[in-house]
């Protein structure tokens, strides 16, 4: 497994829409490509249930290049987005390690009350890690806040925007400065990965994935 340089973050500085696509296609997608599929399938075992890797394409995109860049981890085959996944996101300076229930997930109000219920169990769950923070937006470099941070209470309401807004997301996680990622060796960081979404594992099987056939 190869590890991004700081060559890599500076992608992000390229200008011009076709030049960075260009770099991101071919100095970072490998990498979160060997990442994932590295991860997988530890990850697997992590939560019981067979995760797949989705790097992303932002074939949407056409004008604007991306400030960031990820490989997702989801139940699905086909997809990520509408399931609850984790992702391994590069972007200028630093790398997140993300647990996320983004705006297109299927069943946000049954995860609300999933939530509220289990919620002792997710203040345990979370409160063993020192590391975690509550990102406001998947695409975020800084956390919001740590939650170490957070009462119980603010825990338990967390997750509300989900079902306030459209667009409403819940990412937790672990931001890793560049500077540190680049001095790492590749089984370093895998353990500290794997550390990082053993404290969410919880999180992914709170409400089960959709079973496509």
């Amino acid at each position: 497994m190869k590890l991004f340089t700081t060559k890599d973050f500076r992608i992000f500085d390229i200008p011009g829409f076709h030049d960075r696509m260009a770099a991101i296609a071919s100095g970072i997608r490998p990498k979160l490509t060997e990442i994932g599929q590295t991860l997988a399938p530890e990850m697997t075992d992590l939560v019981d249930n067979p995760l797949f890797v989705h790097v992303a394409k932002h074939a949407r995109r056409t004008v604007n290049p991306p400030d960031d860049t990820w490989a997702a981890l989801g139940s699905g085959k086909r997809g990520y987005k509408k399931d609850v996944h984790f992702k391994v996101a590069i972007s200028r300076n630093c790398i997140r390690l993300l647990f996320e229930v983004g705006p297109e997930y299927y069943d946000k109000r049954e995860w609300l009350l999933k939530w509220k219920r289990s919620i002792k169990q997710i203040n345990e769950s979370l409160g063993a890690s020192e590391q975690l923070s509550w990102f406001k937006d998947e695409h975020d470099e800084d956390p919001a806040r740590s939650l170490a941070e957070f009462s119980q209470e603010e825990v338990k309401t967390l997750c509300q925007v989900l079902t306030e807004r459209a667009d409403g997301q819940l990412v937790i996680g672990r931001r890793i400065d560049q500077v540190d990622v680049t001095a790492m060796k590749p089984n370093d960081f895998k353990v500290v990965a794997l550390e990082t979404f053993e404290s969410m594992a919880m999180l992914f099987s709170l409400h089960p994935p959709r079973v496509i056939t």
